[in-house]
């Protein structure tokens, strides 16, 4: 049932549609060798996004002369959208010197993932793949971080006739240092001014206005050897000094010269100008904080379905075209699956005559999606489809889960339940009771209609005609329900499903951390030991 993923991920392409948020994402490269044996590689890496199943250059880094393991100071910013899979490739290439250009480039190999990915890990390293995707000794990381704390700075400095430089680094729990940001050259100055950057605060602290930075100064050179200036430590609670209106500098040391010298002072003075910052939360801080989404699948085995054997039953399973309940599965579970780290999803079936001899009472635990795929179609000659088609048993299994995640009062875990049916649901108003009482949880219900059946009470629950109450009156506290008929994207990409489905999950993941004040973890209280060297 390979052909079924290749079904699903069909015509992805760009979906226009306004960005929620934008990811910042840093590279970094070790192990690079070069073809000719006698100097090391002048790297650059080439970002890539696919589609519509070709590959488009986005944006690529600056070129690192000399370098086997570079640290790139480029920060690609890319447009997320969590309802979407989007495919990136990043390109290692050595560039000559005098050449920036790829078409006399050598290529030292690639790595293929998704955003989703890069997002829910933070962290990600993988091989290089060389042409035939063979893997070298050559390694790639990706770090990623959001953007929901933006530090506007802009710097200058004092010194001697010089072409400077300034990097600044984040001092990591551990002792290692991450590149934080590398400044433009300011050729032949004695006093330049940077250009004003911006940097997150995940970034450039974790979180931690009291962790160390560390800010060094060099003299550029053409061949790569930059000469030493100094440095100086500092934090970002010392930098927010200056939004009081008083100015901060710094003396710039070079622990060489201050061991030798006996009159020596510094060497330079670096001024903060300006720093500003704004503040918001928003999806990506969440996951990108360590919220795990545990997604959660129900499949309705009611004998409305018809028998799997016959070619016109809903659940008939065709040797090459997945059927509505496979297409719907992989949609969605697809984007789904990047954001749990262990990607074990609990599956589920309703309506259904168990023997006494199969005895999981349910599809069970599944690895991946191609494991939910492979439960459901081994689970169809062992069951009996019958009935009744009541939901409201699994929608009250997952905020059970749910509930004991809402007393950690953290930002952990969020749930997502996708029901598949095809109709009408005989259990409606305690349906209605445990949509009411879910809507208090950390959890989101997606439900797709499969068929031609009447979905109308499908459409009351998601309330998009007005507030769902329960059968007591009482209204939910925020709408957490997305019906999609099926038949509404038969002959639509799967990317247009998924995106009609989980396009409200964003919204409905901070609106409920914001009504009960969870604020997304920082980094350092997430893994603080997590650096962006490779």
């Amino acid at each position: 049932m390979s052909n079924i993923y290749e079904s699903a991920e069909a015509t992805l392409g760009f979906i226009s549609s306004p960005c929620l948020t934008k990811v910042e994402l840093r590279v970094a490269c070790r192990g690079i060798s070069d073809r000719d044996a006698l100097s090391k590689p002048d790297p650059c890496v080439v970002l890539k996004m696919q589609s519509h199943g070709q590959w488009f250059e986005v944006d690529r880094t600056e070129v690192i002369r000399s370098s086997s393991g570079p640290v790139f100071s480029k920060i690609f910013l890319v447009d997320y959208y969590f309802e979407e899979v989007q495919r990136l490739r990043f390109e290692l290439h050595d560039i000559s010197s005098g050449n920036n250009g790829l078409r006399d480039a050598d290529f030292l190999g690639a790595m293929e993932c998704t955003l989703g990915q890069i997002v829910s890990q933070r962290k990600l390293t993988k091989a290089l793949l060389k042409q035939g995707n063979t893997a070298g000794k050559s390694s790639i990381t990706v770090c990623s971080e959001g953007m929901p704390h933006m530090h506007v700075f802009s710097l200058k400095d004092f010194f001697s006739k010089s072409d400077p430089f300034l990097e600044i680094f984040r001092i990591n729990d551990d002792g290692t240092e991450s590149l934080v940001h590398r400044t433009e050259t300011v050729m032949n100055n004695l006093s330049p001014v940077w250009k004003s950057f911006k940097v997150s605060l995940n970034t450039l602290c974790s979180g931690d206005h009291d962790r160390e930075l560390k800010c060094t100064v060099w003299d550029w050179d053409s061949n790569g050897k930059h000469d030493f200036i100094g440095e100086f430590h500092t934090t970002f609670k010392e930098m927010r000094v200056e939004q009081e209106g008083k100015q901060i500098q710094w003396e710039c040391i070079n622990p060489k010269y201050q061991m030798k010298k006996k009159n020596y002072r510094n060497s330079g003075v670096v001024i903060l100008n300006h720093c500003k910052i704004i503040k918001m939360y928003s999806f990506l801080d969440y996951i990108m904080g360590g919220c795990q989404i545990q997604f959660t699948v129900a499949i309705d085995f009611t004998a409305s379905n018809g028998d799997p054997r016959n070619s016109c039953s809903l659940h008939y399973i065709h040797p090459y075209q997945p059927n509505e309940y496979l297409k719907a599965l992989v949609a969605v579970g697809e984007i789904c699956q990047d954001y749990d780290s262990d990607k074990m999803f609990p599956a589920f079936g309703f309506g259904a005559l168990i023997p006494p001899d199969f005895k999981v009472g349910h599809l069970g635990a599944c690895t991946w999606i191609q494991g939910v795929v492979e439960a459901y179609q081994n689970c169809l000659p062992k069951i009996q489809l019958y009935g009744p088609t009541n939901i409201a048993p699994i929608i009250q299994k997952v905020a059970s889960s749910a509930s004991e995640e809402m007393h950690t009062k953290e930002a952990m875990e969020y749930f997502i339940l996708l029901i598949l049916t095809d109709g009408v649901i005989t259990d409606m108003a305690d349906t209605r009771e445990a949509i009411v009482h879910a809507s208090h949880l950390p959890m989101s219900v997606i439900i797709v209609g499969v068929g031609n059946a009447d979905f109308t009470d499908m459409q009351i629950l998601d309330g998009d005609d007005g507030i769902l109450r329960s059968p007591k009156g009482e209204p939910v506290l925020r709408d957490i329900v997305q019906f999609v008929p099926f038949k509404d994207f038969k002959h639509a990409s799967p990317a247009a499903l998924a995106k009609s489905v989980l396009a409200e999950v964003p919204n409905q993941v901070v609106d409920y951390y914001n009504a009960k004040g969870i604020k997304p973890k920082c980094m350092s209280d997430y893994e603080s030991t997590r650096t962006f060297s490779p």
